[in-house]
């Protein structure tokens, strides 16, 4: 009997140092609970001194880790290898992640520094009563050029500008099928969610015209390009603009008078979250005015925080390429859920183009 008494003991004792071993391990591998926050966000998309403060206010640990495409995103934590607790989505992803029954709904009583967010971004069509999401940062999609490299008399106030044959071999474009076919349709005078295949076929035909002014089609390497006098002008995101123009005066940037995209990535909290109280506390803290005044500064897109607005530079808040009026962003456009099929679609008339 003491034999066996000390068997069960032995075998009890080595299933607890196994329990405590794994749980360790799922800690360190990036599975939340208590003390630890594991987020996931854009590359370069925090500013890595509010990481340590919100650590040092709040004894929780944050594991951070990056992704380069909405895609990418959600793809990872369909597969739950790691159990996120706060992502950061586009819109259309939103609303994607929504369908596919992947997010919580948040508790706003958890979440007063809601109440410093503009309420133009607020309670927009891809979730409605900001049910799943806030918003973090938002932007456009415009044109980003170097006057001084341009020929003498060229000016750049929309997409059309963009076909004449003074530019040939001047031209970087995002490597994103959304933009490029979307900049297409819009030149076009087509909403650049436009799913009719006559409408898309035609702009991969004007596009396909395009094609001796584009020097290169790029990610990132867009912003040294530019900041190097390495083009005159690139297709991007508002936000690479301020960067640019951070590296370069000469640098200026505008948003498309045929209209063009307005974005929004948005904080949501994963269904397969661990920590879901300290997400809320990590999204509220985020949204504290100062905080993100801090956080707008260092990334350089637009603040949704109209708060914040308070905190920052005149000649930053002030700035209408990067805070337009109202007036303008309500000519804009928000990315639409597509559906699978018309994705596909938009992504196979994007790579015909660029084998063209």
């Amino acid at each position: 009997m003491k034999n066996l008494m000390r068997a069960f003991l032995s075998v009890l004792f080595v299933c607890l140092i196994l329990i405590v071993v794994i749980n360790r391990l799922n800690t360190v591998a990036g599975f939340s609970g208590g003390n630890t926050l594991t987020v996931f966000n854009w590359g370069d998309y925090i500013d890595e001194e509010l990481i340590d403060l919100f650590e040092e206010e709040t004894g929780i640990t944050i594991v951070y880790e990056t992704f380069d495409s909405n895609e990418a995103m959600m793809t990872k934590i369909q597969q739950g290898g790691t159990t996120y607790d706060v992502a950061v989505p586009s819109e259309y992803m939103v609303e994607k992640m929504v369908e596919e029954d992947l997010l919580i709904e948040l508790d706003h009583s958890k979440l007063p520094n809601m109440q410093y967010m503009d309420e133009r971004f607020m309670d927009l069509p891809f979730d409605q009563g900001n049910t799943y999401s806030v918003p973090y940062f938002w932007g456009t999609v415009g044109i980003i050029f170097n006057p001084t490299l341009l020929p003498e008399g060229e000016v750049i106030s929309g997409w059309n500008d963009l076909w004449d044959p003074a530019l040939e071999n001047q031209i970087l474009l995002i490597d994103g099928a959304r933009e490029i076919i979307g900049m297409g349709l819009n030149s076009l005078g087509y909403s650049l969610n436009d799913t009719d295949p006559q409408h898309l076929q035609q702009a991969l035909a004007k596009l396909k015209e395009l094609t001796p002014n584009v020097k290169a089609i790029v990610g990132d390497e867009n912003k040294m390009l530019m900041a190097n006098n390495e083009a005159a002008i690139a297709v991007g995101w508002s936000g690479d603009a301020a960067d640019i123009m951070w590296e370069n005066e000469a640098i200026d940037y505008v948003v498309p008078e045929e209209g063009s995209n307005l974005w929004f990535d948005n904080f949501v909290i994963p269904k397969t979250a661990r920590n879901v109280d300290a997400a809320h506390v990590f999204i509220n803290f985020l949204m504290d005015p100062e905080v993100a005044a801090q956080n707008t500064e260092y990334v350089s897109y637009s603040t949704p925080n109209k708060e914040a607005l308070k905190y920052m530079p005149e000649d930053m808040v002030h700035d209408e390429r990067f805070y337009p009026e109202p007036e303008l962003t309500e000519r804009l456009e928000v990315y639409e859920n597509l559906g699978q099929r018309n994705l596909a679609h938009y992504n196979e008339l994007f790579l015909q183009f660029k084998m063209h």
